[in-house]
């Protein structure tokens, strides 16, 4: 019975080291949804979970996104790869040339580009600079 609820549990909640952007997402998703349900309390019995999401979370972000150190364009081609994007599909930063020129470092963002990304992939604007 263990086993069965085990797997009906960990596709909502991976419960081992996150390998991918999918397993990424979905761990935000529980760890927001158990938050809300106020596993932020020391004292609530999900606060444990919560505790291990944020573990594996925070791992997850120290290997996979490095967004101190990394030039902005190496942020984008980054975002992009994780959400499965082509240069064509960021019409709201310009055409594809420009994303071209963008990632290859022959442009620069611009103030109005990096509100956009900052909106359309859920990050600070900081994470641009």
């Amino acid at each position: 019975m263990l086993v069965a609820l085990f797997k009906v549990f960990t596709p909502r909640a991976p419960m081992h080291p996150i390998a991918d952007a999918t397993q990424y997402k979905t761990a935000i998703v529980a760890m927001n949804g158990l938050i809300d349900a106020g596993a932020g309390d020391e004292a609530h019995p999900l606060a444990p979970l919560l505790g291990l999401l944020g573990e594996f979370v925070a791992d997850y972000e120290a290997s996979e996104m490095p967004w101190p150190d990394a030039p902005p364009a190496e942020v984008l081609r980054l975002l992009m790869e994780q959400h499965g994007l082509k240069q064509g599909d960021l019409p709201e930063i310009g055409s594809q040339g420009v994303v071209s020129e963008l990632l290859s470092g022959k442009r620069e963002l611009n103030k109005n580009q990096i509100a956009r990304l900052s909106e359309r992939f859920g990050v600070s604007p900081a994470t641009f600079f």
